[in-house]
């Protein structure tokens, strides 16, 4: 068995990873919060952000996390496409999920159906990770731990959905981020608990990209867009605010006349 290194970099890695993961979910509850007060085209292109900022933060989690992955006895790499492919599943996944919320007129049916389906994006999305690894040996899974992580992703995305329609503060919205940023980084190292590699060495050369030439730069990629976004919609006004200014200059245009 091939001794696994979970933290090469010691603790940059897991707290890098948990603030992508709690800024990706701020973002999204935020978006969501703005999609349930606006209507029409608005509404929809408010929830493709939270679908996007949610998939992504998880998706960033997940490789920032991975760069401090190493196995003793093998280089990784990882296969491209697959990876990629991870970040699509996640996005259009939790899309459903959130798309359920936005539009559902039953609140709580909305929740599980978006809560389930959104953890199983979560889940999916690690696991399709996973497959895109490629080492010198055979990985294997402890079937109970990874069921415990598919449970975690779906009360966390379940909590914070919850969050999402029933919080307004910012304040509560940001420790409902933190929560599910620790959910979905607990959900993560479950379900790396349940990984065990058994080496096999080889001096043939393995397919795929180094996690620095592919991994690093497209999570910068998407960090960065993450924190654009979450200015982007921290400084555009919300529907109250709207109303609000308006309502200020009214008097202002009757006096005029």
């Amino acid at each position: 068995m091939g001794h696994l290194d979970h933290a090469t970099f010691g603790w940059l890695t897991p707290v890098l990873s948990y603030v992508m993961a709690s800024i990706g979910a701020a973002l999204g509850l935020r978006c969501t919060v703005r999609a349930l007060g606006a209507t029409g085209r608005s509404r929809r292109n408010w929830l493709i952000t939270a679908a996007s900022a949610i998939g992504t933060g998880i998706w960033t989690m997940h490789f920032v996390a991975m760069l401090g992955f190493g196995v003793t006895g093998t280089e990784i790499r990882y296969d491209v496409p697959l990876t990629v492919l991870s970040l699509v599943v996640a996005v259009a996944v939790v899309g459903v999920g959130v798309f359920a919320v936005g539009y559902s007129r039953d609140r709580n049916r909305a929740l599980a159906l978006g809560g389930l389906t959104t953890g199983l994006g979560v889940a999916s999305m690690h696991y399709l990770g996973m497959a895109a690894l490629r080492l010198h040996g055979q990985v294997r899974y402890d079937p109970l731990l990874v069921g415990l992580s598919v449970s975690i992703a779906v009360v966390a995305a379940t909590a914070a959905l919850w969050a999402g329609l029933n919080i307004k503060s910012p304040a509560a919205v940001a420790v409902a981020s933190l929560v599910m940023g620790g959910a979905v980084s607990s959900m993560h190292y479950t379900g790396m608990m349940a990984v065990s590699v058994k080496v096999a060495s080889s001096a043939a050369a393995l397919p795929g990209a180094t996690a620095m030439q592919f991994i690093f730069p497209l999570a910068v990629g998407l960090g960065s867009y993450l924190f654009l976004t979450s200015a982007f919609v921290a400084l555009s006004p919300t529907t109250g605010e709207r109303e609000a200014s308006a309502s200020a200059q009214r008097p202002v245009e009757s006096v005029a006349r």
